[in-house]
């Protein structure tokens, strides 16, 4: 029970920051039905940026928590202006071309922005500076950061904040008319372009809060850092149904929780040494677990198989996803 509660905690944790990212994904998405492969990228320069601003003003004498609000304050517009971009440059020319062009060029954009990283900050991995005291409560016998407390809380918060602008503004019922038929809502005189512009802009903000967050809670960043992390984060916008932004915070949680509990005891449950068949049915194991051995087919280090064996595991009994909904296509 002990490493139970202390793996649900980090599981929530890690799925918060799966849930934000995610929700780029299904911002942009549910409006144009466009998979930004790229977006796990923008996510890294957001990280990169507030790393280099949280760096040149370690020492300056500013108190460390406005030294990390310049450094997410410095990242989010820069994330939004290359989400902006991406969108001008790369897919609005392609918007009415088939599918598989604008696949293809939200991949191309993806490596071009790793490589730009990988100019600026080169390849080694950087160390985010910690310079906040990061103080731990305990929870029963478990133990809760405040980093974790703030990834957590802020989440849930900027879920709640997009949610409250889709369904309560005037612009978010452009969104929502866009997404529904972009040709009549342009008809109704919506600005399509600026209502798909805003999706990326917004998405792309929300990416350098989660690049913050990631490297906050890991105190790591590097250039490749987003290619697993958006990859991980579409799975679990298609695992809570991609377009929907409560599916994506619920996908986000899910994943999270399962790769942590997966890690905490796949360890346990795939030591032959602790099943008395296969030791007594090996000669050679049981000598081998006779001296207390482990024989552990696998370890923690399989923890990125659990949440790609989820998604193909929705994929083939709810291709919806788990809140179910589906996007139609476009005529």
């Amino acid at each position: 029970m002990d490493i139970l509660l202390q793996q649900i905690i980090n599981g929530l944790t890690t799925g918060s920051v799966y849930a934000v990212v995610a929700l780029g994904y299904t911002m942009v998405y549910g409006v144009i039905q466009l998979i930004n492969f790229a977006h796990g990228e923008v996510v890294m320069i957001g990280a990169m940026v507030a790393f280099s601003i949280i760096t040149s003003l370690a020492g300056s004498g500013m108190p460390p928590l406005a030294i990390v609000l310049a450094g997410v304050m410095a990242a989010i517009p820069a994330c939004m202006t290359i989400g902006y971009l991406l969108e001008r440059a790369a897919y609005r020319p392609l918007r009415h071309a088939p599918r598989l062009a604008p696949l293809i060029t939200a991949i191309g954009m993806s490596i071009i922005l790793q490589h730009a990283a990988l100019l600026i900050w080169g390849r080694n991995p950087l160390a985010f500076p910690q310079i906040i005291e990061n103080p731990s409560f305990s929870i029963g016998t478990a133990a809760i950061s405040a980093v974790q407390i703030t990834i957590i809380l802020l989440s849930f918060t900027m879920m709640a904040g997009l949610s409250w602008f889709v369904y309560r503004t005037r612009f978010g019922i452009a969104i929502r008319a866009t997404a529904e038929n972009v040709h009549v809502a342009s008809l109704m005189g919506i600005n399509a372009n600026r209502v798909i512009a805003a999706t990326f802009v917004i998405g792309a903000g929300l990416g350098a809060v989660a690049g913050v967050m990631y490297g906050s809670y890991y105190g790591i960043a590097h250039y490749t850092m987003g290619f697993t992390l958006g990859l991980k984060a579409f799975s679990a916008a298609v695992l809570g149904g991609i377009g929907n932004i409560a599916g994506a915070m619920l996908g986000g949680l899910l994943l999270g929780l399962v790769e942590a509990l997966g890690t905490g005891y796949i360890g346990d449950f795939s030591d032959l040494c602790r099943w008395p068949g296969a030791s007594e049915g090996m000669a050679w194991m049981g000598e081998h677990c006779a001296d207390g051995a482990n024989f552990v087919l696998f370890g923690s280090n399989y923890q990125d198989v659990f949440a790609f064996l989820m998604l193909i595991l929705v994929l083939v009994f709810r291709p919806s996803g788990l809140l179910g909904e589906r996007v139609s296509e476009r005529a």
